[in-house]
């Protein structure tokens, strides 16, 4: 389970994803104890990354996912603080906010 400040979540995958290929908007989530980097990179090999401190103890892992669907579900989410759980880098992400349960998106992984 990763928890990341909502805002700060948000703004690295919107810088990330402005490099993302147009077509199907791909960043690489990559994690490891308490850090996650956000990568993407386009078809004229330009390359954007950003890295965050996170909430995270479990293994390194490293995952893709389509950033337009990740920012639309962290866009709506109202606490400070957003929880995204794994199970491995083939799994989806099922995105909660930090005490309220009621509300889940899954977001389905894509290959990069």
């Amino acid at each position: 389970m990763v928890v990341a400040e909502t805002t700060a979540l948000k703004q690295s995958l919107s810088r990330a994803s402005i490099l993302s290929n147009e077509k199907y908007k791909g960043v690489r989530l990559a994690l490891a104890p308490n850090l996650l980097t956000i990568s993407a990179k386009n078809t004229y090999q330009e390359e954007a990354e950003e890295i965050m401190e996170v909430e995270y103890s479990g293994e390194e892992l490293e995952i893709g996912f389509n950033g337009a669907y990740l920012l639309d579900a962290i866009n709506v989410i109202s606490t400070k603080m957003a929880q995204l759980a794994f199970t491995d880098s083939n799994s989806s992400c099922l995105i909660t906010e930090e005490d309220n349960e009621d509300n889940k998106f899954i977001i389905m992984p894509m290959r990069l």
